[in-house]
């Protein structure tokens, strides 16, 4: 399957929103569709990211998305855009590996971070996407708060997170796409050693 094709042909039929055609050339000068979607875990293989991104909007759009009442725009823009952040952020590269049957050191792929802006996960991919086209409030709370409990402004306590999903339910959706996405859809997806 041509996960870029298809993410493109999505975003286009759409997102009319001034300024996507923008960002979709930007995107074009990323690695954002060959880039992986974690260093190691779902998606840690070529176009895991955009893989990534097209299985949370396939779960959102089917899951819970209702035409009388919502945007099918603002649910595109949320799930292919929720990871923008990760576009240029992670380096193939290898690491040693010792064989647990031959006891000999092997050299296996891996994938490393190397955040050129170290913005945080949600809001740098609001503040990435915002160069482009502006988002609704909704959308930006939703984007900002996707990672949920793995967000690491969340880890002391925060009440931020509980008002956003309270507030804003396309959050909480956005949030459980993703979770569905990547401990469901993707286990496995992983061409790297998890060792």
């Amino acid at each position: 399957m041509d996960y870029k094709a298809e993410f493109i042909r999505i975003f286009s039929e759409n997102v009319t929103r001034p300024g996507a055609d923008k960002l979709l050339d930007w995107l074009a000068t990323t690695d954002f569709y060959t880039a992986p979607a974690s260093t190691r875990f779902h998606g840690a293989c070529e176009s895991g990211l955009v893989m990534h991104s097209l299985n949370v909007y396939h779960v959102l759009t089917e899951r819970y998305f209702h035409a009388e009442e919502d945007s099918l725009e603002t649910y595109t823009i949320v799930s292919l855009l929720h990871d923008l952040c990760k576009a240029n952020y992670y380096k193939a590269g290898f690491r040693n590996v010792k064989n647990d049957t031959t006891g000999q050191w092997e050299k296996v792929p891996n994938f490393t971070v190397q955040d050129a802006f170290p913005y945080g996960h949600g809001e740098k991919s609001v503040y990435l996407i915002e160069r482009f086209l502006r988002l609704k409030t909704a959308e930006a709370v939703a984007i900002r708060w996707h990672m949920g409990g793995f967000d690491d402004s969340v880890r002391g306590g925060s009440f931020t997170i509980s008002n956003a999903y309270d507030q804003y339910p396309l959050a909480v959706k956005l949030h459980l796409a993703d979770l569905e996405a990547t401990y469901l859809l993707e286990k496995g997806t992983s061409s790297v050693n998890r060792k």
